[in-house]
């Protein structure tokens, strides 16, 4: 077994099970979103309970907590790349973005998984983790770059937009993942 597989089974998790978590993660990211922005067009309020509930982030912070940093970053890089070859979204302005703030968002999930703090901090840390490099890459890209298909507003519209998707992970990942730790402590 070689040192990096050695590591990632450190957490108790075997490869094949972070993989697979990193894979549903996937599906969820993509799945997700298309179901509120469905919800959305039915409504009549079209895409944008998407940008205001978040429902990528949800599965990636998600399997970071319970996989661990490797399943939690691949599934953030891959989730909007995944979404976007399927269904155009997130657009393709937004797209680099988007996959860096959530690999950041399931790696420190990830790392942050086992450290003992309440998991609402956990939560906290790992948005504001993501939200950080996310802001710092959208103004490298507009000031060194020169990029012109965003502009510094959308990283104060992200925040805003999406503050109600910031409370309901903070509602839901405990539960969840509290939910899960109970069921393995049973079947230990």
């Amino acid at each position: 077994m070689t040192n990096t597989a050695r590591v990632m089974e450190k957490n108790g998790l075997s490869i094949k099970t972070q993989t697979l978590a990193a894979f549903a993660a996937i599906v969820a990211a993509v799945a997700l979103p298309q179901i509120f922005h469905l919800i959305g067009v039915v409504s009549g309020v079209g895409t944008a309970l998407g940008e205001v509930f978040l429902p990528m982030h949800l599965p990636i912070l998600l399997v970071g907590f319970l996989a661990g940093p490797y399943a939690g970053a691949v599934a953030g890089m891959c989730g909007p790349v995944a979404s976007f070859a399927l269904s155009g979204m997130p657009g393709a302005a937004m797209l680099p973005f988007m996959m860096l703030e959530l690999s950041i968002y399931g790696l420190s999930a990830g790392f942050l998984k086992n450290v003992r703090m309440p998991i609402i901090a956990k939560i906290v840390i790992s948005q504001a983790a993501g939200r950080v490099i996310r802001a710092i890459v959208i103004l490298i890209a507009i000031y060194v770059f020169g990029n012109k298909n965003i502009s510094v507003s959308a990283i104060w519209m992200s925040i805003r937009t999406g503050i109600f998707g910031l409370i309901l992970q903070w509602a839901m990942i405990p539960f969840i993942v509290c939910g899960v730790e109970r069921m393995q402590k049973y079947e230990d």
